[in-house]
């Protein structure tokens, strides 16, 4: 009980929550659809007013993402330290597009709304993308530095591209915050893309990475020690 009162007690984690709601909600009405049954439009209506209330909270967030680069132009790291900072400049274009669209929708001011929600769904896509690379780099230096832990003697043997797979699986086994990362940002990359229109799934699949890319980040939300960082 106490981590559900703690969960709740933060912006972050309700966020996170109501984003795991909103998925699932969209793979249950995409069920009900495909099955012939009743209650389709009821989760749409969930899913829409879930997606509001993100919206909501994260409404002036893209400040704040400019705001914690400050602490990442100190950082050691030159590579992790340009694909955090580009990261978090697509992700505060993202929000801000984001905002731009939630005030077009509530009417406060007309706006374009298939122009803004290219440019949210394109800078969403390079956000994700880059920490992709950000993922990749952990994992190689990871390889690096703790080789021979990693990697049972003998294994050179074997032909490479089941060598690098083994050892990247060892990896993420090993690395939780790396492997949570992975996973979380492998489920997300596929939802700009089909918001682009550079791919097509259908909504089910959608929700269903989607819910899945949300419990990884709760479970980050919940332990903190499982966050990669910065």
């Amino acid at each position: 009980m106490e981590k559900v009162v703690k969960l709740n007690a933060q912006t972050a984690g309700r966020d996170k929550t109501a984003r795991v709601l909103q998925y699932l909600s969209k793979v249950i009405w995409y069920k009900l659809q495909k099955d012939g049954k009743n209650g389709v439009a009821t989760f749409q209506s969930l899913e829409l007013q879930l997606s509001s209330f993100r919206k909501i909270l994260r409404f002036g967030k893209c400040i704040d993402t400019i705001y914690s680069i400050i602490p990442l132009l100190k950082y050691d790291d030159p590579t992790v330290k340009v694909l955090a900072i580009l990261g978090k400049l697509s992700n505060s274009i993202f929000l801000l597009a984001d905002h731009i669209l939630w005030i077009g929708k509530s009417d406060f001011y007309k706006v374009d709304a298939n122009k803004w929600s290219r440019i949210c769904s394109q800078y969403w896509l390079y956000s994700i993308i880059l920490s992709l690379l950000r993922d990749l780099h952990e994992i190689l230096k990871i390889l690096r530095l703790h080789k021979e832990e990693i990697v049972p003697r003998g294994l050179e043997t074997v032909p490479d591209i089941i060598n690098c797979t083994y050892r990247a699986v060892i990896c993420l086994q090993k690395y939780p915050r790396v492997t949570i990362d992975v996973l979380k940002n492998t489920c997300d990359v596929f939802l700009p893309l089909v918001a682009l229109g550079y791919i097509k799934l259908s909504p089910g699949t959608v929700g269903t990475l989607g819910t899945i890319s949300s419990i990884a980040g709760l479970i980050v939300v919940l332990k903190p020690t499982c966050k990669l960082s910065p």
